[in-house]
């Protein structure tokens, strides 16, 4: 077993690792309790995800002394969760950067310390497919099901902790498999853009050396992906920072907060409130506006 402590001092901007992981952005970790998106902090708990074949294990942990961020590893992972975590974010640069518009300022001081998550791409991708119309603790119940029944099973302390499939791997279900674990009408979405990235028609990391507009579009591609999907992915795994995803709480806070924003399409609606939110860390904003209004916190 590998271990590390990394001081939460030394991180600009701090680190609320709670709401990193459960405000939405990621469905790919899993808390050791079970109740992970059940709407409550569990402090010490760790969380866990499969990377590459190997389990990462972090959890928070305060003293009088410090605050660390623990992490415990099958390999030396120290660089892989700052990355996943970006923890190299200088996430106070950011905020003091942000308009000054009171709903966002009142966003950012709620919720100090969540930071963007860098998932990888193919699970993102899968994930927010399987996001339409549903509750974000739905949308993780049926990620991990797809783990538990498609992915591989890797051994770490003990415990057996499920990675997410491989394209191939996935491409394997049926419909009729995924209708019954709870995927519904997501179902066939899921199976076919599975056969595109592992038949090499498209992946979604390709989309990485796009223009902004062009990497949107690039993954509209795969069945079941509009805009709203594609910037998500675009978002939280590609590093695109200036994705605004137009969901449900973000034209709720348009219609009521910036109505000028509204320009009738996706795309011309997306180029205003990312203008309105900054621009270059529009994204970072969307994040925190989204679960401020979600949450009601």
């Amino acid at each position: 077993m590998e271990t590390g402590t990394i001081p939460v001092d030394e991180l600009a901007g701090g680190l609320d690792l709670y709401r990193t992981l459960e405000s939405g952005q990621s469905y790919l970790w899993r808390r050791d309790d079970g109740d992970m998106y059940a709407g409550t902090a569990a402090p010490d708990s760790w969380y866990s995800t499969v990377v590459d074949g190997e389990v990462i294990r972090v959890r928070a942990q305060s003293d009088p002394d410090d605050d660390v961020l623990e992490w415990e590893s099958t390999t030396d992972a120290e660089s892989t969760v700052r990355r996943l975590l970006r923890l190299d974010d200088d996430l106070e640069a950011i905020v003091a950067a942000a308009p000054d518009d009171p709903l966002l300022r009142e966003a950012y001081e709620a919720h100090r310390g969540m930071r963007l998550v860098a998932d990888p791409a193919f699970g993102t991708l899968i994930s927010f497919i399987c996001s339409a119309q549903m509750r974000v603790s739905r949308i993780h119940g049926m990620v991990s099901t797809l783990a538990r029944e498609y992915g591989e099973e890797r051994t770490f302390d003990g415990d057996v902790y499920a990675e997410f499939p491989t394209p191939e791997r996935l491409a394997t279900a049926t419909e009729a498999e995924l209708r019954e674990l709870g995927l519904g009408y997501r179902a066939p979405y899921v199976v076919r853009t599975a056969e595109m990235v592992a038949h090499g028609e498209a992946h979604p990391e390709a989309a990485r050396d796009l223009e902004y507009e062009a990497a949107r579009d690039y993954l509209t591609q795969f069945v079941g992906v509009g805009d709203k999907v594609a910037d998500c992915v675009l978002l939280f795994s590609l590093g695109f920072d200036e994705a605004v995803p137009l969901d449900t709480w973000i034209k709720s806070a348009i219609a009521e907060h910036y109505p000028d924003c509204d320009r009738g399409s996706y795309a011309e609606t997306s180029r205003a409130i990312r203008d309105r939110l900054g621009g270059e860390y529009a994204g970072y904003a969307q994040t925190y506006l989204f679960h401020h209004l979600r949450t009601g916190e």
